[in-house]
């Protein structure tokens, strides 16, 4: 096993999952082949471009504009609040922000159409709906998802500041005996 991982750079498990994901992308493209994609003599060229489109996109251009906003508000965040003394636990607020960011920002790219009302008249004829909705309940998500995790990050730094007292209470010399 350590001849293998020195050889491939990973662990074989890596290897087998990887693996694993090919054979299942070809298992769908062979199911799906004589029904719909074989239809079309450019199949292979769209699944072409949306992962170019993918790999282009996600990891030369939004990547490092990911990395840039997280850095700058983690120094921001840090400016603002302050240090804390050493051995002062505290609870970190950086992913109770950056889990339903990244929700909400998924949700967008996701419905991003429907939210600015891109190809509206089109949507109506083929629905029978309008698109209106789309931005109430992107915006109903998103308040919902960071209120959640607000109200987690208050029980959890609820907990932590009663362990804190507890630790304190336990250590804390007899009354009394503070002067001696």
């Amino acid at each position: 096993m350590a001849r293998t991982k020195r050889q491939y750079g990973a662990h074989p498990l890596q290897l087998l999952t990887l693996l694993a994901c090919f054979a299942f992308v070809g298992y769908v493209i062979s199911v799906m082949g004589p029904k719909q994609l074989w239809n079309s003599r450019v199949w292979w060229q769209s699944i072409l471009v949306w992962f170019l489109g993918a790999i282009l996109l996600n990891d030369l251009v939004l990547f490092p504009l990911y990395a840039l906003a997280d850095r700058s508000l983690g120094a921001g965040w840090r400016a603002v609040s302050g240090r804390l003394p050493e051995g002062s636990p505290r609870v970190p607020v950086v992913n109770y922000l950056r889990i339903p960011a990244l929700a909400s920002g998924l949700l967008f790219a996701m419905f991003f159409p429907g939210i600015i009302q891109q190809g509206s008249p089109a949507y109506l004829r083929a629905t029978g709906l309008t698109q209106a909705p789309y931005l109430d309940r992107w915006l109903l998500i998103t308040a919902v998802l960071f209120a959640t995790s607000a109200a987690a990050y208050a029980i959890r730094s609820a907990r932590v500041g009663r362990r804190l007292r507890h630790q304190d209470e336990t250590s804390a010399p007899p009354l009394g005996t503070e002067h001696l």
